[in-house]
């Protein structure tokens, strides 16, 4: 603590990145897998410290941001064909499909430049790029079993990132990452490190629109063939769907389950024609099967802690190849995609289970799709229908309609067949997976001015064949409401949401709904460099028994002119038992993602602060400690910790050169 509060004292603080209070309008956090959310996280880290120049990008420039559907990026290229070169952002509010969340938004990832400039050489930008180095650490305050005896290495988390940049032209970086546990140039990572990213990438250089080597990430279409990169929950990911983008992007994440390693590229090969295609060959983690030839599951946690763990790192390897060829004239886009997969070893699940029956089997695999759409000033529309070696379909096909400059409906209709697989497919579910799914999605935002936000949706899912937990055909449905009201000191924003899904009962003789029932309300202040937030969540879960939960959390921070920041927050949580569990989202230090889950009775309490000593020097600092009051142990396994409380440190240091 005295090292933090020294730190306070030395400059410039702010305890959170400034974009994400605007991105939580766009995205549902209790629906995106932790992992999943990280990515998106990871990424708007990086699009954020690498902005863009408005008046020079181009429509796939702006596809890289999540939150613009089809129809804002088609009115801002209009307005950038009609009116360029932007003077100010302030322009932005003359495009009345980007509202002012949007607007803000905008404001983290692009800014004014000047007019175009000539292509700069090669030579030109490596003279004249610029360096970062960033390193972080997490530093836990407590011992758990597995650093007693289990894990093979130290229980400090940490990561260290290069970067060489030029404009958005030219980039090339390294990402080292060591999880808490694992062993530091021991057993299997001889190298240092247990994990490495490198990566070069090249935009905007003749029939080149786009060139990545080394590790990168991909989408096709809508996903239902290729997307190993992320979306943002049913809110968010209707935006990014609408679409119908193809992307390529440097794995500059720390993840090292959700990457293709080779190289990508994107040529356009005719004036309104363009070719994409990838090539990678990886190593993966996989779970062998009592032969020790075939692959029970693909893992990728990314943990090599034990001994058990590092024998099953790289001991399979997987090849993939694809290609998308691309019409665009207009509004309207027409496609096809090819993806080939191959594993050194065959796939061979546990299929005893119903559920289980059509998990993909074998050593090689083939997807093809379509894809199609229309993008205008007022309307939208977009799919993807896709087939491949399983002989199934899965199709998906969305509708925007932004009525007025208040009202926007959307509509998604999907169907995925029972037998449909794609190894790299991951596009809009309610079953967490592109295979056995029929439903309609409908959502609504009405905007009647910029001080009130209000929205909802509703989402109907019907599963043919078996579920995990759900023996027979079972259904799903979906409901969300929410409304924000902004002024320039105040923000009260509040939501319900509805989740209804079937299960089996406790006796195995039929299908119960499950029905979850969580509300959020929240009221902010912000005055003469000081902002208070309360924040109220309630939790309440329903299945053959109840069971009820809530959380109080207290925000608080004062910034202190031109001399520093300070921010906490305190909580109260207490629930009946792990189905009425409460879900927060936390700011953390840079490229660091926080979404802890609480259940049981106890207190929370985060510690934020960001240091710019100088403009090229930031240090960061989060404190967060958890007090439980009805157990006396954390966790279980080598995660147990042999206490009620847990406090962890975390750091990170930014230098530009």
């Amino acid at each position: 603590m005295l090292f933090l509060l020294l730190m306070a004292c030395l400059a410039d603080v702010c305890a959170q990145q400034p974009w994400e209070p605007y991105l939580e309008a766009y995205c549902d956090i209790e629906e995106v897998e932790e992992e999943g959310y990280e990515r998106i996280y990871e990424t708007l880290c990086e699009l954020s410290q690498n902005p863009f120049d408005i008046n020079s990008a181009t429509r796939e420039d702006f596809q890289q941001l999540p939150f613009l559907d089809a129809i804002d990026i088609e009115n801002l290229c209009a307005h950038l064909y009609h009116y360029a070169p932007m003077r100010s952002l302030g322009e932005l509010a003359m495009i009345e499909s980007i509202d002012h969340n949007k607007r803000q938004l905008l404001s983290y990832f692009v800014y004014v430049g000047e007019e175009k400039e000539n292509s700069p050489t090669l030579s030109h930008m490596m003279k004249y790029g610029g360096h970062t180095i960033t390193t972080t650490a997490s530093i836990p305050m407590y011992e758990r079993r597995g650093d007693k005896n289990g894990y093979l290495g130290y229980p400090y988390k940490h990561q260290l990132r290069y970067e060489f940049k030029y404009s958005d032209l030219l980039k090339a970086g390294v990402v080292a990452a060591q999880d808490a546990g694992e062993p530091f140039f021991a057993n299997k990572n001889g190298a240092g490190y247990d994990f490495y990213s490198f990566y070069v990438m090249m935009k905007k250089r003749g029939i080149i629109k786009n060139l990545v080597v080394g590790k990168y990430r991909a989408n096709f279409g809508m996903g239902l063939v290729l997307n190993n990169d992320f979306l943002l929950g049913k809110s968010g990911a209707f935006a990014s769907l609408s679409r119908n983008q193809v992307t390529f992007r440097p794995h500059s994440s720390t993840l090292s389950g959700y990457y293709l390693q080779g190289a990508a590229s994107t040529l356009q090969i005719a004036k309104h024609l363009d070719l994409s295609a990838f090539i990678s060959y990886r190593a993966i983690d996989a779970t062998l099967n009592s032969d020790d030839e075939t692959i029970a599951t693909v893992l990728k946690s990314g943990y090599h802690r034990t001994a058990s763990e590092l024998n099953r790192k790289n001991n399979a390897h997987q090849f993939a190849g694809g290609t998308n060829l691309r019409w665009r004239r207009g509004g309207f886009v027409v496609g096809a995609s090819l993806l080939y997969t191959s594993f050194s070893r065959s796939l061979r699940p546990n299929v005893n289970a119903p559920y289980r029956e059509f998990y993909p089997s074998g050593k090689d695999f083939w997807n093809a799709s379509v894809n199609y759409g229309y993008s205008g000033s007022w309307i939208s529309f977009a799919g993807e229908t896709a087939t491949g070696d399983c002989g199934a379909i899965a199709t998906l096909n969305t509708l925007n309609l932004r009525l007025n400059s208040e009202l926007s409906i959307n509509a998604l209709q999907r169907f995925y067949g029972k037998k449909y697989y794609a190894i790299y497919a991951q596009s809009f579910s309610e079953g967490n997976s592109v295979q056995d799914e029929s439903g309609v999605y409908v959502g609504m935002t009405w905007q009647p001015s910029r001080k009130w936000r209000w929205s909802a949706y509703t989402d109907f899912a019907y599963f043919a064949w078996p579920k995990y937990q759900a023996s027979l055909a079972s259904r799903a449905w979906d409901n969300l409401f929410s409304f924000a009201y902004t002024t320039d000191k105040w923000e009260v924003t509040g939501r319900y949401r509805l989740k209804m899904r079937q299960k089996d009962n406790s006796s195995d003789t039929g299908l119960l709904y499950k029905n979850d029932h969580r509300g959020r309300f929240s009221v902010a202040h912000s005055s003469n460099g000081l902002t208070l937030k309360t924040q109220c969540d309630i939790v309440l879960s329903d299945f053959e028994e109840t069971s009820f939960g809530w959380m109080a959390t207290q925000h608080a921070r004062y910034a202190f002119p031109k001399i520093f920041d300070v921010s906490l927050s305190f909580g109260y949580f207490h629930t009946d038992d792990f189905n009425s569990r409460v879900y927060t989202y936390e700011r953390g230090t840079l490229y660091s993602f926080n979404m802890p889950v609480f259940y049981g009775e106890g207190i929370r309490s985060v510690f934020l602060i960001k240091a710019d000593i100088t403009k090229k020097l930031k240090l960061q600092a989060r404190l967060g400690t958890t007090k439980y009051f009805d157990r006396s142990t954390i966790g279980t396994g080598y995660q147990l910790i042999d206490h009620s409380s847990k406090t962890d440190l975390g750091l990170a240091l930014s230098i530009k050169l």
